[in-house]
Parts: C-alpha cells; sequence; structure tokens
C-alpha cells in the first residue's frame, strides 16, 4: 500500500507566539545544512524501505514556514524524493505557506514542480488579533496570497484559522469566516487556540497579562464555524477540518486512518510495520547522524496490537463519519464492539457516541468533548 510522506521544514521569519513546534529562526548557513542532510536522510530511507513503502500517495511539506526557503529549493527537495521513490500520478502534493512569504513567480515555480495543494496559515483576519499573536503578515497579504495562488494556477486551496484567542469576540470569528469565505477557498482548517505551556503566548495567559478565552465562548465559536460553512458548501468531514466535496486533505485522511507515513527532517514523525518513531530535532545532530549513515531518530516505538486497535479507534473518531466497523474487523480479525464493548456502552449511556449504519461516530453531544471520548480508548 501507498504511504503519505511529510516533510518538516524547521525555520521561520519569526516563532509565532503560540507555537510550540520545531522551528528555528531562518540562517541560511543551516539551511544549506538542513538540505544536505535531508537530501541524505531520502537517499537512506531509498536504501531502507522496502518496496511497498516506497510508493508515495501524498507528500506533505510542513514547517516552520517552508516558504522560507527559495523555491528552486523546495523544487530540488521534491525531485530527490522523485530519484528514490515512486510519486503515484495524481498524488497530492501540499506545502505550507505563511502569507507574506510568497509571492507570485515563487508560487508559479511551486506549482511548475509539482505542487497541487498550498496551506497557507491565515489564522485570523484582525490585525490586532495577528499582532497578539505574533504573525508576520496583515489582511492585504493574506488576501494578496490567495490571488497570487489563484493566479498561479492553483485550484486546492486551504486556509487555516484560529479561534479561541485571547480578546477574540463572537463577532470577529463570525467576520473572519466571512472574509475567508469570500475568497472561495477549496479547504478550511478551523483550529481552536491550544496554550501550550512552553510559548509565550502560555506564559502571558499564566501571568495574567492576557485573558483566556472562555470555554463557552470558545464552544460558541466552534458551534458558529460548523453551522456557517455547512451554510456556504462545506463538509464537515473531521472535527476541525471542512471541504467543499473532493477536496479533503488526503494526506491527513491517511493520518486519521492510522495508516502508515514516513516523516523526514528535524522532529518528523513516522508509522511503518506498527512502530512510530520521531526524529532528533536539533538541526545539528540531525545532519551528524545522517552524514554517519544513521537514521535520525530520538525514540521509537513498536506497538502491541492493543495499541494498534486503540489509536485506530480514536484516530477514526474525529472523523465525522466516524470508525467503520467493517474495516475494523478486517484489518485486526476482531470486532471493534469485542474489543472495546464495555467502554462504547459507557460513552452511548452519556450520549456522546452512537453506533449507526456501521459506523461508530461521535454524537452532537460529543463533538465538543472529543478528547474525553478518546481517552476513554487508551
Amino acid at each position: 500500500m501507498a504511504i503519505g510522506l511529510y516533510i518538516h521544514v524547521p525555520f521561520c521569519i519569526r516563532k509565532c507566539l503560540y507555537c510550540d513546534f520545531t522551528s528555528y529562526l531562518l540562517k541560511q548557513e543551516q539551511v544549506a545544512l538542513y538540505i544536505k542532510a535531508l537530501k541524505g536522510e531520502i537517499i537512506l530511507y531509498g536504501q531502507l524501505l522496502a518496496p511497498e513503502h516506497k510508493t508515495i500517495a501524498s507528500i506533505f511539506v510542513g514547517g516552520g514556514t517552508p516558504t522560507c526557503l527559495m523555491s528552486r529549493q523546495l523544487a530540488d527537495i521534491l525531485d530527490q524524493v522523485a530519484r528514490y521513490f515512486t510519486i503515484q500520478p495524481g498524488a497530492e502534493i501540499t506545502t505550507e505557506a505563511n502569507p507574506g512569504t510568497v509571492s507570485l513567480n515563487s508560487l508559479k515555480e511551486l506549482k511548475r514542480v509539482g505542487f497541487n495543494r498550498l496551506s497557507l496559515g491565515v489564522q485570523s483576519t484582525h490585525q490586532e488579533l495577528l499582532n497578539l499573536i505574533g504573525r508576520i503578515h496583515n489582511l492585504d497579504q493574506a488576501r494578496q496570497a490567495v490571488d497570487f495562488a489563484r493566479q498561479a494556477g492553483f485550484n486546492n486551496l486551504n486556509l487555516d484559522l484560529i479561534f479561541g484567542l485571547p480578546r477574540q469576540t463572537a463577532a470577529q470569528w463570525r467576520q473572519s469566516l466571512s472574509q475567508v469565505l469570500a475568497w472561495q477557498p477549496e479547504h478550511l482548517s478551523c483550529y481552536g487556540l491550544q496554550l501550550e505551556e512552553s510559548t509565550p503566548l502560555a506564559r502571558a495567559v499564566e501571568r495574567g497579562d492576557l485573558p483566556a478565552c472562555p470555554e463557552e465562548l470558545e464552544l460558541a465559536m466552534y458551534l458558529t464555524t460548523i453551522e456557517v460553512l455547512a451554510e456556504a458548501g462545506y463538509q464537515h468531514y473531521e472535527i476541525s477540518n471542512f471541504a467543499k466535496p473532493g477536496y479533503e486533505c488526503r494526506h491527513n485522511l491517511i493520518y486519521w486512518h492510522n495508516q502508515q507515513y514516513l516523516g523526514l527532517g528535524p522532529a518528523a514523525h513516522s508509522y511503518i510495520n506498527n512502530a512510530r518513531w520521531a526524529n532528533v530535532d536539533h538541526i545539528d545532530k540531525y545532519a551528524r547522524l545522517v552524514a554517519q549513515g544513521v537514521q535520525p531518530v530520538e525514540e521509537c516505538h513498536r506497538l502491541t496490537p492493543r495499541e494498534q486497535m486503540e489509536e485506530t479507534a480514536f484516530l477514526g473518531l474525529r472523523l465525522m463519519k466516524g470508525l467503520e466497523l467493517k474495516s475494523f474487523a478486517q484489518r485486526f480479525g476482531r470486532e471493534l464492539t469485542e474489543v472495546f464493548g464495555d467502554r462504547i456502552k459507557d460513552l452511548q449511556a452519556q450520549g456522546l457516541v452512537e453506533l449507526k449504519d456501521g459506523f461508530l461516530r461521535l454524537t452532537k453531544k460529543g463533538l465538543p468533548v472529543a478528547n474525553r471520548v478518546f481517552a476513554a480508548f487508551v
């Protein structure tokens, strides 16, 4: 079966105040070291992996800010993948980008070399909120980036938005949704802010410098999202993701179906042959290990059959259609209701999940407390 490929670009022009992903301020000498090592890691896995794990169904270049790199550098990375792996015809090939780090020419070049999906981190359409969370772009740059993408020929465009920000109002959130809908993206990812304790934004909230968004307001924003985007013709197919029919993110569906993927670059994660592993996060150490011909892995865990079933259950429940009972039974040789019967009955009694039409899925009541449901399967 074809796998997904994730490539982590660990550079940003400036780190956002809410971000706890592995990323470093852009320095050209580190970029050169990173690209050389990344190409080496591609060669390494081209040699190590079995043939069935060298066919690529989707590629997702994430960060950091991949478009910190020059378009020719991203093109070079894609070329290296094509040399050592088989990229399926029609594969979904995405790069993330921040408004303000793209131009019409750079996007034309990315489209020319094979990228066919663009994910823009808009996050908000209100300047005071963009400033508050440390974004480097403004609304005009976001609008211009969308225009550039369309002119460059991208017809599969995702926009990221965040709700539940400190000082964000319900009216502002509605305005942001209305604004981005006018740009007619094929896909929208709308996330509630996660205050990660290591981030400047979380520390500001903890000190009392900024107010945390009240839980009831964040829930109201989420329900508004579902309502507004449904009215606009978007299908709510995953907890935080909405797409026009046929534009669901195929790469992310690999994750939610608990299928196999390879992660390349510092801090990237992989899941192949029931083993999960994570790369080292420091660029120098990553480059040193690759240069030695060694997998640059920090930690590896081989999942037991029970852990595989648990992960498949809670990842599948992220999808609005739910977890298919038939596919679970085919994969593991056991019925879902046999493995998790008591937990499912308990969650049904609370009105948080339902068994219907061959699927186990979250109910409307269960959706806002999805993490509580997932925890029941671990």
